[in-house]
């Protein structure tokens, strides 16, 4: 269905309900680490997975990233989010943390992992309360540390052709910690998400 489409009403409604979601996981987070959390204003469109590698070329052009996913499903909406980390995120992120051990693989790993549900949890159960469903979740899967972007994300091993992205990009003031966000959710999930959205539009 190359022609899907989302039009500015449920861009509109949908950035509403993420900026709720993806605030609840910063303050979140911040008490986690004790530090300010800065947030971007959340991108939200239909992609194909090249669609991603494109927005993301900014991600690419850094050295190396890390990055994790987990899958969602509940109330006939699904998808999966995952979590892109700079690579020169893992010192700064052992500090915050009061991580004292040798940062080797492993203990990068727990980081990524600790951080990640942090996030997943409050921005995915935030837009879930929100729009009334309760999501159940996979388990975590690490897609790959210090790779390339494009090597961990293969659009040839992507299980969907169109999504509604929703991309948020999180920092922590004063450290070099710089993660993004995305929320993925299948083509088959939009229409029964976008009557949702026009049920609190008319509330």
């Amino acid at each position: 269905m190359p022609n899907l489409k989302i039009d500015e009403i449920h861009r509109d409604a949908m950035q509403e309900i993420t900026n709720v979601a993806m605030g609840q996981a910063g303050d979140k987070l911040a008490r986690l680490l004790d530090t300010f959390v800065i947030l971007s204003i959340p991108h939200i469109d239909i992609m194909r997975p090249s669609d991603i590698v494109m927005a993301l070329q900014a991600v690419d052009s850094r050295d190396s990233v890390s990055g994790v996913c987990q899958g969602f499903i509940g109330g006939g909406i699904s998808g999966e989010a995952m979590l892109l980390f700079n690579d020169t995120s893992f010192t700064d992120l052992a500090k915050l943390m009061n991580y004292d051990d040798e940062l080797d693989q492993q203990a990068e790993r727990e980081l990524l992992m600790d951080a990640t549900n942090v996030l997943f949890g409050a921005c995915l159960n935030g837009i879930a309360e929100q729009i009334d469903v309760s999501f159940s979740f996979g388990p975590p899967l690490v897609l790959g540390q210090h790779r390339k972007f494009s090597e961990i994300f293969n659009t040839e091993n992507a299980k969907w052709e169109n999504a509604l992205v929703t991309e948020i990009n999180y920092q922590l003031e004063n450290y070099d910690v710089n993660c993004d966000l995305l929320i993925i959710m299948t083509e088959e999930s939009l229409d029964l998400l976008f009557k949702k959205l026009d049920y609190l539009l008319e509330a």
